[in-house]
């Protein structure tokens, strides 16, 4: 029986959903849902344990509490979760002051089926002994199975290996010197980590800073050292190269969490120039971008995708293809052409789908495709954009290691294709004339044009008397960029050469769903995302009862966006949350007064300037020059600086962005009576 079974079995109205390894959902007697990590209760557990007699005395001294510390009674229970260190169990101490029962009955449920014990209701035993939890804790990972970091970072030492190898061939080095450092010297020294205090197994979980501190002290180390001097300083050689590698390829390229961005500013800021820029890095801009203008007609998905026409000579259907649709499948050439295995397979309980498979490695060789929508909202998104925007939530990434299943549903469906009189001339159009493409076409005819994973659509907005406004559904599957707040101008180094800041290199998603992903393991500042979760509980227990209330899909993205950015430290991880905010949730408030009041009658604003002074201290008051050292990291920018440079040496550090962006919503609503995100 496993947890989920036994939780089934137990009848006393309480729903119990377990997601394994990542969340936990239950709900309270409204049948009102909350979510949490596993990982934070065996914490709790481990917390109790620890501090069992300062917990014991904060229950005593509860007047309300009943005979037995292991017997349930709400306010003395509350002291018990209020106990907690907000900061390292946010969501234990949140949760537990908010939903004191219902958390209690999830976690006697855990301790009595890891226990072995029948369960009860937590009136007469929520089994918090020393004994129950000590018991629950030692069979914690044969029900759970949760992963081990150290597991994780071992399976991924072979593909950043092979990352590097190909990285110093492309520097010109020799396949002999390549293998040398990559293997070898990074091998070798692997073996005298472990006497150096890092804390890590491997150089290859360190990063360009943390593989020079480690060079540093190896150099004290007599075994490494004397066999670097014999070696011609092979070994150190090998090392620097590594944080080459590691700097190079960290500071540079950013992993989205979404391909689909509206950039909106003011006009002239240079939003269609970025798109361009952006494709214009990979070397081949001819290939990888493309300009479409949105008209104001614009009222149906065929404006974009095209549409089967009979005006033809013969009268027989025609498909009429666009700019749009043939970039599509240019994007799926440039898949093709990598040698990624094109094929159809049975894709669980959604059908057969047309699939990508590959391993990791090769995705650093497939370029991301760029369509820049300008003026996009000069007609109504919602409406030509509408296919796109429903398809574009069906994409999936499923990871085997280091091996990946990508598929998304078609945008041009088979019966439409097949509905044509002349699937020649549509081959021909979208560009798979080649006899290199058959296999890819007779996949096409038979299972649609899905979105190509490589596809970044970047929509550049102004918003003025011309345009339309965004409803939230355009807004929840877009990253919503306030050009301004993320890449301002700057009159000063208009004439810079170089500038002296520099945007990183944007790319696709490589991940769809954060549940049972291993890779927020490697998230050193928030291992299996357990405080992005209490962080977002946070806000949207301000956002209750509210029209801007955040669903599954806002904590999905949120931790998609700490796999994507993989902070190493609080200062980062705040700047992914600062982010979050600024473009999944700020950008669906808008309104008048009484539209933002909160279930309590507040305003939503003011109650979020609260929260987020607490949960995004320090960076939240560190807008000064003297506050540098707290200031966060802009993850989208950096200093420019010789090529070799470390990552420390080219951070950028900013002001808070989401504390501004509150601050100049709250100043409308109070100068104007409404608000919005949008200038």
């Amino acid at each position: 029986m496993n947890f989920q079974e036994y939780c089934n079995t137990v009848d006393e109205g309480q729903k119990v959903v377990v997601e394994e390894a990542v969340v936990l959902t239950y709900a309270n007697s409204t049948n009102q849902e909350f979510s949490i990590p596993p990982e934070a209760i065996r914490l709790f557990l481990i917390f109790i344990l620890d501090e069992y007699n300062a917990v014991y005395e904060k229950w005593e001294a509860t007047p309300t509490r009943k005979a037995m510390f292991f017997q349930y009674e709400e306010k003395s229970y509350r002291e018990i979760y209020k106990s907690v260190n907000k900061n390292d169990l946010g969501i234990i101490h949140s949760a537990g002051g908010s939903q004191t029962s219902s958390l209690t009955k999830l976690i006697s449920k855990i301790i009595s089926f890891l226990a072995g014990l029948d369960y009860v209701p937590p009136e007469e035993n929520t089994y918090l002994t020393k004994d129950n939890i000590g018991t629950a804790l030692s069979n914690w990972n044969n029900f759970f199975k949760l992963e081990e970091n150290n597991l994780v970072s071992r399976r991924k030492y072979s593909s950043i290996q092979s990352r590097f190898h190909g990285w110093m061939l492309q520097k010109g080095l020799s396949e002999r010197t390549a293998y040398s450092y990559s293997a070898t010297g990074i091998k070798f020294s692997d073996k005298y980590v472990g006497e150096i205090g890092i804390g890590e197994s491997s150089l290859y979980e360190l990063s360009s800073e943390g593989v020079i501190n480690a060079l540093n002290l190896l150099k004290s180390v007599p075994g490494w050292q004397e066999a670097d001097i014999a070696g011609n300083s092979m070994y150190s050689a090998a090392c620097k190269k590594l944080a080459e590698y590691f700097s190079s390829n960290e500071s540079k390229n950013i992993v989205l969490s979404k391909p689909f961005l509206l950039l909106a500013g003011l006009s002239g800021t240079g939003k269609t120039r970025f798109v361009r820029e952006q494709a214009k890095a990979s070397g081949q801009l001819n290939e990888t971008y493309c300009l479409t203008s949105v008209r104001p007609d614009w009222h149906e998905p065929s404006d974009i995708l095209g549409y089967i026409s009979r005006l033809s000579s013969h009268g027989q259907a025609e498909y009429i293809t666009t700019d749009v649709l043939q970039f599509i499948a240019k994007a799926w050439r440039g898949i093709a052409d990598k040698g990624l295995t094109i094929e159809v397979q049975d894709c669980h309980r959604q059908g057969k789908r047309l699939v990508v498979t590959g391993d990791s490695t090769v995705l650093n060789d497939v370029l991301p495709y760029w369509l820049c929508l300008d003026e996009m909202n000069l007609a109504p998104v919602e409406q030509y954009f509408a296919d796109y925007l429903s398809v574009l939530e069906t994409r999936e990434w499923l990871w085997e290691e280091d091996t990946f299943i990508y598929f998304s549903d078609a945008l041009l469906k088979p019966a439409t294709i097949n509905a044509v009189a002349d699937t020649g001339k549509l081959r021909a159009d979208l560009g798979f004339e080649s006899s290199g493409y058959d296999e890819l076409w007779q996949l096409i005819c038979g299972y649609g044009l899905a979105i190509p994973f490589n596809l970044m659509v970047a929509g550049t907005v102004n918003m003025d008397e011309t345009t339309h406004g965004f409803s939230r559904k355009v807004i929840d599957r877009a990253l919503s960029v306030d050009f301004g707040a993320f890449f301002p101008n700057s009159y000063d180094d208009f004439l810079s050469d170089p500038p002296a800041i520099e945007h990183k290199t944007l790319s696709y998603p490589i991940w769809s769903n954060a549940r049972n992903s291993v890779v927020l393991l490697d998230a050193t500042a928030d291992v299996k995302g357990i405080k992005s979760i209490a962080f977002l509980t946070a806000v949207n227990t301000v956002l209750k009862n509210t029209p801007f209330e955040l669903a599954f899909r806002a904590l999905n993205e949120l931790l998609l966006a700490v796999i994507s950015s993989q902070p190493q430290d609080e200062l980062t991880l705040k700047a992914v949350w600062d982010d979050f905010m600024m473009c999944k949730v700020l950008p669906r408030i808008e309104g008048d007064s009484d539209k933002l009041a909160t279930a309590t009658g507040e305003n939503v604003l003011a109650e979020l300037n609260k929260v987020l002074a607490e949960q995004l201290s320090p960076i939240w008051n560190a807008d000064k020059d003297s506050d540098q050292a707290n200031q966060r990291p802009d993850l989208y920018r950096e200093q420019s600086g010789a090529e070799n440079a470390l990552e420390t040496d080219k951070v950028l550090r900013i002001a808070c962005r989401s504390k501004g962006k509150l601050e100049w919503m709250t100043q409308r609503l109070d100068s104007a009576t409404f608000t919005s995100f949008w200038p």
